[in-house]
């Protein structure tokens, strides 16, 4: 990956985007700041950022509104800086089209994560595989087999679905509504719940240990991811 990367770190504390800034240019990148929603569309324009990390309550304007803006013009990946507790708020950034969201307080090692996470997924310029594979877990769309460590599970289609959805963005946060959309073509507030049923019964097929799952992450509230650090886990090892 191209370390060289552009990142605008918006946010109304001036404390957090000195050292969010520090740190991240101590990592290769090139780093712009904004402290408000205003001024983060003026930085945005002008220097063109490879990705952002957003902050939700700000003054002149929010985190929402700046999507909303800003993602007719561009289709920058962003990540939400967010204190808030209230699960729906997440969602909604997450439906604005926010690729991802760290909870403050964060730690430094968790957002660069989450950064190189995401750029990843920006950076695929190859063509779209019909074999997915991350961690230990192969998935071929055409043939529609899974294997984990080499060993064939029997899946039903939803759970193929499901999987190969959250495969084809590692790291990325799906609510519950866009996973039904993706397996059922359409989202029913009524039905997303049946997507709890379907995620256990697939961690029962695919995870060492369904109590304590490696691959398939719970994000409290808002829906599904599979998990980084399985990636992470899988190359150190």
């Amino acid at each position: 990956m191209d370390m060289t990367k552009t990142i605008l770190v918006v946010d109304d504390k001036a404390s957090l985007r000195t050292m969010v800034k520090a740190y991240l240019s101590e990592q290769g990148f090139r780093v712009v700041t904004a402290g408000d929603g205003q001024e983060a569309l003026f930085v945005a324009r002008e220097k063109k950022p490879d990705l952002i990390l957003l902050d939700i309550m700000m003054p002149k304007l929010d985190g929402y509104e700046f999507i909303r803006i800003f993602g007719k013009e561009q289709e920058t990946p962003i990540i939400l800086l967010t204190a808030k507790l209230d699960e729906s708020d997440k969602v909604l950034g997450l439906e604005l089209g926010a690729d991802d969201y760290i909870t403050k307080p964060f730690g430094m090692r968790e957002m660069l994560a989450r950064i190189r996470a995401v750029l990843r997924r920006v950076d695929k310029t190859a063509p779209s595989s019909n074999v997915l594979r991350a961690a230990d877990i192969v998935l071929d769309k055409e043939l529609r087999i899974v294997t984990v460590g080499g060993q064939a599970v029997n899946l039903t289609p939803t759970e193929f679905d499901l999987l190969a959805e959250l495969m084809s963005e590692p790291g990325r946060v799906f609510t519950r509504a866009m996973l039904l959309e993706a397996v059922q073509g359409i989202a029913f507030e009524g039905l997303e719940r049946s997507i709890n049923v379907h995620i256990r019964n697939l961690r029962t097929k695919i995870e060492p240990d369904p109590g304590n799952p490696r691959y398939i992450e719970t994000v409290f509230g808002v829906g599904y991811r599979f998990c980084i650090y399985a990636l992470a886990d899988e190359t150190e090892g």
